[in-house]
């Protein structure tokens, strides 16, 4: 079986966590520069996909946040993006997501659409099915009339729905 190098400034060994981003983390999205930030540890892209369960992706709050409600089995099967990271990355992300007061870091299964990633550990390869378990931050606290939003299939702030995502620096 061939081997591949973990991913420049990961220590050989180190355990990768798996996460699906759906909203303004994915590439081309206002936050997507804190998974390229070094300083906060490392995030390599592996691949797009959908969650094989559908969820209620919303856009919601006075800042236009999209949130991927705690509701599987409603809503639409949502598309996103894997990213395998180190623990120093998990660490910062849960903290820039208020895990777990604004998110909850949750395991969810997710269908490969593309694969960038390495094809040599188990772990680090979809399943036969072509699904992987990845973590995703969703939230099961919040307002009850959320889930009566329009849900969404695929996030863009930019989006036809005319949501304008307010950053973090302009708040």
């Amino acid at each position: 079986m061939e081997s591949h190098p973990p991913p420049a400034g990961t220590a050989a060994g180190a355990r990768m966590a798996r996460v699906f981003v759906y909203g303004t983390l994915k590439r081309g999205q206002p936050n997507h520069k804190v998974l390229r930030d070094r300083t906060n540890g490392c995030a390599a892209f592996r691949g797009r996909g959908r969650t094989l369960e559908p969820y209620p992706l919303v856009i919601a709050g006075e800042h236009n946040i999209p949130r991927l409600l705690n509701l599987p089995g409603q809503g639409q099967r949502v598309a996103g993006e894997i990213y395998a990271v180190d623990e120093r990355m998990l660490s910062f992300l849960d903290e820039f997501e208020g895990c777990p007061d604004m998110y909850q870091r949750t395991p969810v299964r997710v269908a490969v659409l593309e694969w960038e990633g390495t094809r040599g550990a188990p772990e680090d390869t979809p399943a036969a099915d072509g699904t992987l378990q990845c973590f995703v931050y969703s939230t099961a606290t919040y307002s009850p009339e959320w889930a009566h939003l329009p849900h969404h299939a695929d996030y863009d702030s930019q989006g036809e729905h005319g949501l304008r995502y307010n950053p973090r620096e302009n708040r």
